[in-house]
């Protein structure tokens, strides 16, 4: 005899059945996010320590290997000196890495501690911080960032003081539009009234709430960070050109593109964007993961 399901069985099943297809697929999700975070730091991760690892490898001039085309022996092809340009990429991108992870996070805690305070204590020092915000944004980043590491000297100290003065502005106002939510909550009132001061209130309320949003924010500066380090290093007032630097090996090789040595800039430049699309990459599955709203699709 076959055995009769009924209506409301049958409706049960279906719905379990339903619950249980999407926790898969989220489940999925979250795979594919954790495994586009691996993937992503473990590159970055290489190229910051591939300068230590290979050390002097393909640095020094061999004139019996001059511009030799990309190769198995040289994928990135040798320059006019004979130097590997696999070698040298890795140098200057991981010294850019380093110079942009340093700005980014000064950018980070100049916005996070602006963003604080303007969205804690309110009043004329709020109105001060929107008003500087808006005249960052009013200005050119590149032409502000030229004078800035002309007037510190130039140098790394000045291309990380150029990047690190002109990209907190954005964040700055992510981070006080978040206090400000986060400040009209009864348990932020309650805490006021029971006495805290606003470093308290600071400290213990606000900063759990925004530190995702500094750390997305961290991660999402770093690529143009490390593009405006290498356009200043491109147009000689940045890092040194004794330095392997990415902008300087593009800079060095605009002068040989013309006669038919492409290698010289499209590999460096498939390296800078390759590195920038991974950070960005890195940034976007990182929100996805901390975000509550998209954290359980």
């Amino acid at each position: 005899m076959i055995p009769f399901a009924s209506p409301r069985v049958a409706a049960a099943d279906a719905d379990g059945g339903m619950k249980f297809s999407e926790s898969s697929v989220k489940g999925e999700r979250r795979r594919q996010t954790l495994w586009a975070i691996g993937l992503c730091a473990f590159f970055l991760v290489s190229i910051l320590c591939s300068a230590g690892l290979i050390g002097d490898t393909g640095l020094s001039p061999n004139l019996t290997q001059r511009n030799q085309p990309p190769s198995l022996a040289h994928p990135f092809g040798t320059d006019w000196l004979g130097r590997d340009m696999l070698a040298r990429s890795l140098h200057g991108m991981s010294l850019s890495l380093w110079v942009g992870m340093l700005a980014a996070a000064v950018s980070v805690v100049i916005a996070a501690v602006l963003g604080l305070v303007g969205g804690t204590v309110g009043g004329w020092v709020d109105a001060s911080i929107c008003w500087m915000i808006d005249l960052c944004f009013s200005l050119p980043h590149l032409v502000v960032q030229i004078l800035i590491a002309f007037a510190v000297g130039g140098g790394v100290r000045g291309v990380i003081v150029a990047v690190a003065l002109t990209h907190w502005p954005s964040l700055a106002r992510l981070v006080r539009a978040e206090v400000l939510q986060v400040s009209s909550s009864d348990y932020v009132q309650s805490s006021y009234r029971l006495g805290r001061s606003s470093l308290w209130v600071a400290r213990y309320h606000m900063m759990p709430h925004i530190l995702p949003q500094l750390l997305v924010g961290l991660i999402l500066l770093f690529p143009h960070a490390i593009l405006h380090e290498a356009a200043l290093s491109f147009i000689g007032v940045g890092i040194s050109p004794h330095l392997p630097a990415i902008g300087i090996i593009l800079a060095e090789s605009m002068r040989h593109l013309s006669t038919g040595y492409w290698w010289l800039g499209v590999m460096p430049g498939l390296l800078l964007l390759l590195s920038v699309k991974a950070f960005d990459w890195l940034g976007e599955n990182l929100q996805a993961l901390l975000n509550p709203r998209t954290a359980q699709e």
